[in-house]
């Protein structure tokens, strides 16, 4: 019993210790813990095999420059084995899958890259300065590039393998159903290679369940909170926008922390942050600086040159498939090969953008527009699938639907990036209707060119909302960089290639 100061007996203070080391015991073999050895494996395995190549690549090279054999390149690579994995822990190349909902080996390659570069730059030092080993440039060249390919490759594969294994998976709980906190749980289970299990919301005054969120379980009220995450066995705990005071708040997330648990916070005036909002403090208060949103002129230029370049090189590989394609079409369905629609593009000025016709002739523009607006309020359901794709299969021809499934019908729109009017990477050209619908904060979509893959493409497609896709679009818009862009590009193949359902 409590004392009457409100303290813990000691033989209640015990057992809440004791209760506290098993909830960290059992967090402590969880998604981070597993995640973190399987990709040290990784990348020890990647270096060890891009050694024996190289070893076996250089094995008949009889240089006068290499004083030593094999056998003692051997050695001192085993020696400086463990300073690799220690430079992948300086760079945090060990620690963004647990914090983060989603992190792909593509986000990673440039510290890849800049991690073996520095490494083997080190190593050649040092052997330059010891006598050790003498490596030909050749030879470190090569090790080099083969570290690259076989550590990104690794990796790309131990994740792959961490995501299926139980471990991995969080159980989730969101602290508020609110707009804000339902629109989180809808998203993660339309997103199940985030890893979150969502076991329901916190929440002592619940708004109305979305149309398009598949379920709304209620574990308690907020005082109820620690209790919940014993219970159900919570490794995660999402704050967004509960009616609990801001006391009440901190004094969670200390609880939360205790328990070993990982807290994520829904920033207020979330619409307005992109991915590359600068934290700095004024004497100790965080403050959270917005950049502007849109592009320099030089990086415009950049941008530009990529386009031309990669639209110009695309076009010459594909023209074959081009004709292919255009012949499938007139032989299935009677019109033009080409289907040509007005859209908005940077700074919305409009322009006629060019895709594979895949629906009949004469199909009717008018229920996408009313099914757009049914969608925008977030009150209408998925369709079949989990897919927010309005169902026109009477209307879409056999050619079509390939083209729809496989993306290929977008590729007219290399056309579009060579005349300027589009990116190769940006927010998706859209209709002028849809603007109806825009809140003020979706209009800086507008401030970088419209593109034939993006974020949403990549990340979100058919299973987004079309208030998801123009919220992916500003957070494009404000976190532009060129290694964004060339993460996105990387990425769009291989999604073409596992022919998932697109609007």
């Amino acid at each position: 019993m409590s004392s009457e100061h409100g303290a813990l007996s000691p033989d209640l203070g015990r057992t809440a210790t004791r209760q506290l080391e098993v909830d960290r015991v059992r967090r402590k073999h969880g998604r981070g813990w597993l995640v973190r050895r399987m990709l040290a494996g990784a990348d020890a395995l990647a270096l060890f095999v891009s050694f024996a190549l190289t070893e076996l690549l250089f094995a008949h090279v009889g240089e006068a420059s290499f004083e030593v054999g094999a056998v003692t390149e051997s050695m001192v690579f085993l020696a400086t084995l463990p300073l690799w994995i220690l430079g992948a822990h300086i760079y945090g190349l060990y620690d963004r899958d647990d914090e983060r909902a989603y992190h792909s080996t593509v986000d990673e390659l440039v510290s890849v890259f800049h991690l073996v570069t520095v490494c083997v730059f080190g190593f050649f030092a040092l052997s330059w300065l010891t006598g050790l080993t003498d490596p030909s440039q050749k030879k470190l060249a090569t090790f080099w590039l083969l570290t690259i390919v076989a550590m990104t490759t690794a990796r790309a594969g131990a994740r792959a393998v961490a995501r299926r294994l139980p471990p991995y998976v969080q159980n989730t709980v969101v602290v508020g159903a609110g707009t804000v906190g339902q629109l989180i749980g809808r998203k993660l289970f339309q997103h199940p290679e985030y890893g979150m299990n969502l076991v329901g919301f916190v929440d002592a005054n619940p708004k109305r369940r979305r149309g398009d969120l598949a379920e709304l379980h209620l574990l308690g009220e907020f005082s109820d909170l620690r209790q919940v995450v014993r219970k159900h066995q919570v490794d995660r705990v999402i704050l967004a926008f509960s009616g609990q005071s801001h006391q009440d708040a901190l004094e969670a997330i200390r609880m939360l922390r205790d328990l070993d648990v990982q807290v994520d916070v829904v920033p207020r005036l979330y619409e307005a942050l992109g991915e590359q909002v600068v934290f700095h403090a004024v004497e100790g208060v965080p403050l959270l600086g917005l950049p502007p949103v849109g592009l320099s002129r030089t990086s415009l230029l950049v941008k530009r040159v990529i386009d031309v370049l990669g639209a110009g090189i695309g076009l010459l590989l594909v023209s074959p498939l081009f004709a292919l394609i255009a012949l499938r079409i007139k032989l299935d369905s009677p019109g033009p090969v080409f289907f040509r629609q007005k859209r908005l593009g940077m700074n919305m000025r409009e322009f006629t953008v060019l895709k594979f016709r895949t629906m009949r002739f004469d199909a009717d523009e008018g229920p996408h527009r009313e099914y757009i607006g049914k969608l925008m309020n977030g009150d209408h359901p998925p369709e079949e699938n989990n897919l927010y794709k309005l169902d026109r299969s009477d209307e879409v021809t056999a050619t079509g639907r390939w083209l729809r499934r496989t993306s290929l019908d977008e590729l007219p729109q290399l056309v579009n990036v060579l005349r300027g009017e589009m990116s190769l990477v940006g927010p998706r050209p859209c209709i002028g209707y849809e603007v109806e619908y825009f809140e003020p904060y979706h209009f800086d979509r507008f401030r970088v060119p419209a593109g034939l893959t993006g974020l949403w493409q990549v990340t979100g497609r058919a299973h987004a909302t079309p208030a998801d896709a123009l919220g992916l679009d500003v957070t494009y818009a404000r976190s532009w960089s060129l290694g964004l862009d060339l993460r996105l590009l990387a990425r769009t193949p291989l999604l073409m290639l596992r022919k998932r359902e697109t609007r």
